[in-house]
C-alpha cells in the first residue's frame, strides 16, 4: 500500500508553526510496513486542496489528511473533500452530544458554528477524539482509503493510535512488520561512508540504508520488512555485519537519541576508569559535555580550564621553554598540558585541547588547527594534531566530539590514525 500525507494549514506554510504530525504518521505507517512516498503542505484554500486530492488519487491508495477539522471559517477540509468525492456531510449525534456537553460542563456558551465539529462525511466511519472535540473520518472506496484527522498533536496521535490503526490492518491481507536499527558513526563524513557501502546502497531491497549527515556525524538506518520480528531482525543483523566488516572503527552506538558522550562515559564506567581535562581553545566544553550525562561522578572528578599561557604554566607545568620554542598552539604543549592535569588529578586518562578556533590565526598556525593530548597511567603520552574548518564554535564543538572519539578508541583499542 502506499500512502500520501496532507497536511492542510496556512500556519505550516508560513513556518509558524512545525508539521510533527507528518513525522509521526511516517514512523507509525512505516511500522505497518505501508510505504509513504509523499508528504504535502497546503494552505487553507480549497482550490489548492482540490488539485493536491486529484494528484494523490493518482499514486496513492491511502490519503491521510490532518488539520482544517475544527469550526472556524478556514477549517475546510471536510468540505473540500465531501465536493470531491460527491459525498453529503451528516452531522454525527454521538460528536454532536459531546461537543455540547463540553461546553455546558465548562459553562461556555456554545457559538453555533461549534456544531461543525461533529460534521462527517456520509458513509465514512467515525473517529472518536478522546482529547479533542472534532470528530475524525475513515472512507474506503473501491481504490483509495481516506483518512481525516486533526491537526493538533495531543488530538491527532491517540486518533491515530487508537483508531485508525486497527482499521488499517484489517484492511490489510498480510500486515508486514518493518523494524529498523539506526547505527551512529563519528569520524567518517557522509559522502565517505556512501562510498564505502555503495554497492549495498546500490543493492538495496530488503533491508533498505538510508545514511543521514547530522551535526559532525552520520547516522545509517537499516530498514526490514518480514512476516515476523525474527526474520526481520535477521536481515538486520547479516546487513549490520556486512557493515561493521567495512566501517566499524567509526561506529559508536545505537538509536535516534544515543550521543557520543554518553558512549564514551558508559565505556569509562565499564572499565573502570577515571578521565579528567584541560582545555584551552574549547574553554570548558569537553567537560560539561561530560557532565550532561548522568552518573558522571563515577569517573570524572574534574578538570581545568587554562586558557592563557601564564594559566597553562602555573596550573599545569607546562615549560615557559616549550611555550617561547614550541608554543601553546603545538605537539608538545599538548603533551604538557595533559600530563600536568593528569598528575593534577591522579587519574587514568587525561585530554588536553590547545588551538585555534578562530576567527583569527595563532601563532602562524592557521584557524581550525587543533592538538589533543593525552595522557594515561603507564602508557607514553602523545598528542593529536587536527585541522578543521568551520567557524569559531563549530570547530570547538568538533575538538571536544574528537576527543571524545580518542577516548572511545583508546578504550576499544581501535587504529588513532583514521
Amino acid at each position: 500500500m502506499r500512502a500520501e500525507i496532507i497536511a492542510v494549514g496556512t500556519e505550516l506554510l508560513l513556518g509558524q508553526i512545525v508539521n510533527t504530525n507528518a513525522a509521526f504518521l511516517s514512523q507509525e505507517l512505516a511500522g505497518l510496513g505501508i510505504n509513504v512516498y509523499h508528504h504535502v503542505v497546503v494552505g487553507d484554500n480549497p482550490e489548492r486542496l482540490e488539485r493536491v486530492l486529484q494528484e494523490a488519487e493518482s499514486r496513492s491508495e491511502l490519503i491521510i489528511l490532518s488539520g482544517g477539522l475544527g469550526p472556524t471559517k478556514d477549517d475546510l477540509t471536510k468540505q473540500t473533500v465531501a465536493n470531491h468525492l460527491k459525498r453529503q456531510l451528516v452531522t454525527d449525534t454521538t460528536t454532536l452530544e459531546k461537543v455540547i456537553a463540553f461546553h455546558e460542563h465548562s459553562n461556555r456558551p456554545m457559538a453555533e458554528n461549534n456544531k461543525l465539529q461533529a460534521v462527517v462525511l456520509e458513509g465514512s466511519i467515525v473517529l472518536k477524539n478522546s482529547t479533542g472535540l472534532a470528530a475524525g473520518m475513515f472512507l474506503q472506496n473501491e481504490k483509495t482509503i481516506y483518512v481525516l484527522l486533526p491537526g493538533p498533536p495531543n488530538e491527532l496521535k491517540p486518533m491515530f493510535l487508537h483508531e485508525v490503526k486497527p482499521l488499517l490492518l484489517a484492511n490489510m491481507d498480510k500486515p508486514e512488520l518493518l523494524i529498523s536499527r539506526v547505527l551512529r558513526f563519528f569520524g567518517i563524513g557522509e559522502s565517505r561512508l556512501v562510498t564505502i557501502l555503495d554497492d549495498l546502497i546500490e543493492k538495496q531491497t530488503n533491508p533498505t540504508l538510508a545514511p543521514y549527515a547530522g551535526v559532525h556525524e552520520v547516522t545509517l538506518r537499516i530498514s526490514a520488512n518480514g512476516a515476523t520480528e525474527e526474520a526481520c531482525i535477521q536481515l538486520l543483523n547479516t546487513m549490520e555485519a556486512e557493515i561493521q566488516k567495512r566501517v566499524g572503527s567509526y561506529f559508536y552506538g545505537y538509536g535516534d537519541e544515543t550521543n557520543l558522550v554518553e558512549s564514551v562515559v558508559n565505556l569509562l564506567k565499564e572499565h573502570h576508569l577515571t578521565i579528567t581535562a584541560a582545555e584551552s581553545l574549547t574553554g570548558g566544553e569537553f567537560q560539561s559535555s561530560l557532565a550532561s550525562v548522568s552518573g558522571v561522578s563515577e569517573v570524572f572528578n574534574g578538570g581545568v580550564v587554562t586558557y592563557s599561557n601564564e594559566s597553562k604554566s602555573k596550573l599545569l607545568n607546562v615549560s615557559e621553554k616549550t611555550i617561547a620554542e614550541a608554543g601553546v598552539v603545538s605537539e608538545a604543549c599538548g603533551i604538557e598540558m595533559a600530563e600536568g592535569v593528569r598528575k593534577l588529578f591522579n587519574t587514568d586518562i587525561a585530554l588536553s585541547f590547545t588551538g585555534v578556533a578562530g576567527p583569527n590565526s595563532l601563532e602562524g598556525q592557521a584557524v581550525g588547527t587543533v592538538w589533543i593530548g593525552i595522557a594515561q597511567k603507564g602508557k607514553p603520552s602523545f598528542a593529536k594534531c587536527y585541522h578543521f574548518a568551520r567557524n569559531r564554535n563549530s570547530n570547538r564543538q568538533q575538538a571536544t566530539l574528537s576527543g571524545l572519539d580518542l577516548v572511545r578508541r583508546l578504550i576499544k583499542q581501535l587504529p588513532l590514525d583514521e
